[in-house]
């Protein structure tokens, strides 16, 4: 309880040594937040399936709960269209099989998503945000931007939309297509260009909004709304301020556990990107915990307010950081102004047209959809562009909180791969010195007759220990004559207990067909320490162990080449 007690964190982190310079800085960037946020909340409430001002009051507990926990000075925190589509999914197949509120299940959601949160800080796991690759992100969102674009192409046409499958609704929307209005696809479409065009040539100005206000003006002054043009309707701020566990049904709220985890996983992933592109101090690496617990709050109380849980945003955190905001009260002044705006001008959200929210999203679709990157990663790697390929019709083709746990599961099986089939290495001297490393192709090698120098690139524990093996006696079979191996273990940072009883093993194969074993450049502590505890060492026989590749060839080959004079025998670290 005393450990668990000292690592709970001051309170308003990021407000302190708020100064009246500070101020300055800030009430001009927490305008252009709220310029951006007010139509970017609305339009995810939309797209999670709740009215449309429920997104305001995520918007109130997101900034509220990471201004109280959270450490990073520009990160902001709301409704956010990279999670929505997840915990949609998921929650409208609960609810179609307990009956349940579908509104009251999200705040349930909400409220497990920020407690999970809250765990993961206190306890500093941020290293569970690595748990993803960047193929296996960009693939996800790419297919989340694929379902967001499909989802919202009927609003933008004018049409009936229809549930099911991807290949359902598309099939529907082409069959609707020759029904489409004209008005509410220019309207759409209009909302669609001046976010795409603002956000690339003048990111502060508020692009969005005013294209909304502007549809909004229209169809107020010209009566579209009695010609068909579908609008936002009265908005309701009559909200519950607390919402109360529905613990009537608990097994149904038991469903919501993986889903919970899920979006959990992808908030911490995604916090930890914002953070560590927008550290508090440039150039510095920020710990991400203190921004799980501040992110953790901003979902609970949104979930109390009776919204859904709430992520950072990468958009929102650019924009902040580039209009020189200063701290957290940037965001706090932003959900100021937004009250202010919805209280005294609210009437006018009645007005706006559902086409213009989906050409908000149809912006964050394009924006998610990480072209730049992906085309990168097919120039570096075919492999790994296999990866994003795979998360992103794992979420196109299945319901995407399934897709979503399929692609965790893919970068999982990734990494675990990575670890198991490692890359290892036969070692050439460099021409004209004593430093042996890997020759590149097209690049000539010393080896000296009988040896043989191994470097395994990569801890050796039960996953690989086998592989590993099995290479060096591959490469053992393959020399004529040998009589010396050198394992080179500069790159191993770990040996664990079954690791050092294959490699044991293989060494007491090697020494009795009659070929002597040598240890070099063994540097990790750790590792060091390990394999002198499983007796590792012992296995090599006295006076194996040696500081570098080089003095164990002088030592133990009798027909080895002589360095060249004046040569240091230690390899570069």
């Amino acid at each position: 309880m005393v450990s668990l007690v000292s690592r709970l964190p001051p309170l308003f982190p990021a407000l302190r040594g708020l100064s009246r310079g500070a101020l300055s800085h800030d009430l001009p960037a927490g305008l252009v937040l709220a310029a951006i946020a007010l139509p970017g909340q609305l339009a995810t409430a939309k797209l999670a399936g709740l009215p449309a001002e429920v997104g305001l009051f995520a918007f109130v507990g997101a900034v509220a709960g990471y201004a109280i926990l959270g450490s990073n000075r520009f990160l902001s925190v709301g409704a956010d269209t990279t999670t929505a589509p997840i915990f949609a999914s998921g929650l409208a197949a609960i609810v179609a099989t307990t009956g349940l509120p579908y509104g009251e299940m999200a705040s349930v959601l909400a409220t497990m998503v920020g407690i999970i949160l809250l765990i993961a800080g206190l306890l500093r796991a941020g290293w569970i945000a690595d748990l993803l690759s960047i193929p296996v992100t960009a693939g996800f969102l790419a297919g989340i931007s694929v379902h967001i674009a499909v989802r919202q192409l009927p609003t933008l046409l004018g049409v009936p939309a229809v549930d099911g499958t991807m290949s359902d609704q598309l099939r529907a929307i082409w069959y609707e297509l020759p029904q489409s209005d004209p008005i509410v696809l220019a309207i759409g479409l209009g909302v669609f260009l001046a976010s795409m065009l603002s956000g690339r040539r003048a990111p502060r100005f508020p692009g969005a909004l005013l294209a909304i206000a502007v549809s909004a003006a229209a169809v107020a002054l010209l009566g579209l709304d009695a010609n068909g043009v579908e609008t936002l309707g009265p908005v309701n701020l009559h909200h519950p301020w607390v919402v109360v566990l529905p613990t009537h049904d608990m097994r149904a709220i038991g469903r919501l556990v993986p889903l919970a985890f899920t979006v959990a996983m992808v908030c911490m992933m995604q916090t930890a990107a914002v953070v560590r592109e927008f550290p508090s101090n440039p150039g510095t690496d920020e710990h991400v915990s203190p921004s799980f617990l501040g992110v953790g709050l901003g979902c609970l109380l949104s979930g109390l307010l009776g919204a859904f849980p709430v992520n950072a945003s990468p958009p929102s955190t650019a924009m902040v950081a580039a209009a020189g905001a200063r701290s957290q009260f940037a965001g706090l002044f932003a959900v100021g102004v937004v009250l202010l705006l919805v209280v005294f001008l609210g009437f006018l959200l009645a007005y706006v047209p559902q086409a213009a929210l989906a050409g908000v999203l149809l912006t964050v679709a394009v924006r998610i959809f990480r072209l730049d990157e992906i085309r990168d990663i097919f120039a570096r790697s075919l492999g790994e562009f296999a990866l994003v390929a795979a998360a992103a019709i794992l979420v196109i083709a299945l319901p995407i909180q399934d897709g979503m746990l399929l692609a965790i599961v893919l970068s999982l099986l990734h990494s675990l791969y990575i670890l198991a089939r490692p890359k290892t290495n036969e070692l050439a001297r460099a021409p004209g010195t004593t430093i042996w490393w890997p020759p590149e192709a097209g690049q000539a090698g010393e080896h000296v007759p009988g040896v043989l120098v191994f470097a395994p690139a990569a801890p050796i524990h039960f996953t690989n220990a086998r592989f590993i093996c099995r290479q060096l006696a591959d490469a053992a079979s393959a020399r004529a004559g040998l009589k010396l191996v050198v394992l080179d273990a500069s790159g191993v940072s770990d040996i664990d207990y079954t690791g050092a009883l294959i490699v044991s093993q293989t060494i007491e194969n090697l020494r009795s067909a009659g070929i002597t074993v040598a240890l070099a450049r063994l540097s990790a502590e750790r590792a060091e320490r390990q394999a002198e505890r499983t007796r590792m060492l012992s296995a090599l026989g006295p006076d194996r162990v040696f500081h570098s590749v080089e003095d164990a060839v002088r030592a133990l080959a009798s027909n080895a080449t002589p360095p060249p004079s004046g040569q240091s025998a230690h390899p570069p670290p």
